[in-house]
């Protein structure tokens, strides 16, 4: 009897082991602090944080819900979504592995379907952001696609899916696609209505510029335009080179020089060091052989590609084009000494002359219709940029 005790009692031991070294081996669960101290307030904050771009913030606030409970789907999706907005793309797509192989519920697998076409949208436009050779094949688009139509048979009226498939067919460029997307959030009423009113209106803008070229629909999608965004447009969507060669009389430089001089001045038409890599390269050294203010290589020899356009900087740069084309070099001082009828734009600004060729020509108007405002150091968005093309494509046609 003794040894038949002895032996049940190690029996007994060795569950009782077995049930510990599971349990240590386990994901270790942290125990609330207080009441707010949950995995749902946690990964509440962590959106709300997603949502004011502070991404580092974020995936702080979704760490510690996956603390709390280490198989919460919301927050391994919130975690993706903030490595997504940092370029970890790799952790992105892990962590998602994570949101599908613990969804729970149908309110879970939703957010992490949603969760799958923000992060593919993501990954493709910085791709394209940095100018790389994107994969040629359209297999984040199909993966996106069926993430929707999967949340569309949890959800058919979900706002979150119709709103984020439109953003991801716009990154592909499908604007009758993405102005149905938008459409359908807004006629939800639900959440994301007044995003969607913006990009349905943007995608409205840019079909109303009609880009003709990829390029041009990719810098459509800019919120600040840059100097090589800008010689981009002129080259490819305004052809600019053409329209010089047609519209300017030739000139020839007949006379005699020094050979010294000569070497000096093939030497000073180097390609600026920073554009060397820039994807669009070919269309900045195309415009500087040509010549267009505003657009010129600094004296330090750089051309700061990714600078941005301000309002004043492209009036400037478009008085000039009209200049050149219309061959009426009156325009250039046709303002000065009048007065200004913006309220802050003045007379003796050396853009003022400029803002009033293109505003009286109805080519770009005041920032602000309600004030009058110019706006002068305001950004330029691409949409913009490429409607005042449009217009003078219009007007050199008329």
């Amino acid at each position: 009897m003794g040894r038949i005790e002895f032996r049940t009692g190690i029996r007994w031991m060795a569950a009782i082991a077995v049930v510990v070294l599971t349990i240590s081996c386990g994901p270790k669960v942290q125990q609330p602090l207080s009441q707010l101290d949950t995995p749902e307030h946690h990964t509440f904050t962590g959106n709300r944080l997603l949502q004011q771009e502070k991404w580092a913030d974020a995936a702080r606030e979704f760490e510690l819900a996956l603390r709390l409970d280490p198989r919460y789907a919301k927050a391994h999706a919130g975690v993706a979504l903030a490595k997504a907005y940092q370029q970890d793309f790799a952790g992105a797509f892990a962590a998602l592995k994570q949101a599908e192989k613990n969804v729970r519920d149908k309110d879970e697998e939703l957010l992490t379907l949603v969760g799958v076409i923000r992060v593919n949208t993501l990954s493709r436009a910085a791709c394209l952001n940095r100018g790389a050779e994107c994969k040629p094949d359209d297999e984040w688009l199909k993966n996106s696609r069926a993430a929707f139509d999967q949340a569309l048979v949890i959800e058919p009226k979900s706002a979150a899916a119709y709103y984020f498939m439109g953003e991801c067919v716009l990154t592909a460029l499908d604007l009758e696609t993405a102005g149905r997307m938008f459409r359908q959030v807004i006629s939800l009423n639900g959440d994301y209505v007044a995003d969607a009113d913006k990009r349905w209106k943007l995608v409205q803008k840019i079909q109303r510029a009609m880009p003709g070229t990829v390029t041009g629909k990719k810098i459509a999608l800019v919120t600040r335009l840059t100097r090589a965004d800008a010689a981009a447009l002129f080259m490819e969507e305004l052809k600019i080179d053409v329209l010089y060669q047609r519209r300017t009389p030739k000139s020839f430089d007949t006379a005699f020089k020094d050979p010294e001089q000569a070497k000096k001045a093939i030497a000073g038409t180097a390609v600026p060091a920073d554009i060397a890599a820039h994807p669009l390269r070919a269309d900045i050294e195309a415009l500087l052989k040509i010549g267009a203010r505003g657009l010129e290589v600094y004296p330090d020899g750089s051309f700061r590609p990714d600078e941005p356009v301000d309002r004043a900087g492209y009036a400037m740069m478009i008085e000039d084009i009209l200049i050149k084309v219309s061959g009426n070099q009156a325009l250039a001082t046709q303002f000065i000494g009048s007065a200004s009828p913006f309220p802050d734009l003045r007379a003796d600004l050396p853009y003022f002359n400029a803002a009033m060729v293109v505003t009286s020509r109805g080519i770009m108007e005041a920032k602000n219709m309600m004030t009058g405002e110019f706006a002068p150091q305001e950004p330029v968005a691409g949409a913009d940029a490429l409607l005042v093309i449009r217009k003078i494509r219009d007007e050199l046609r008329y």
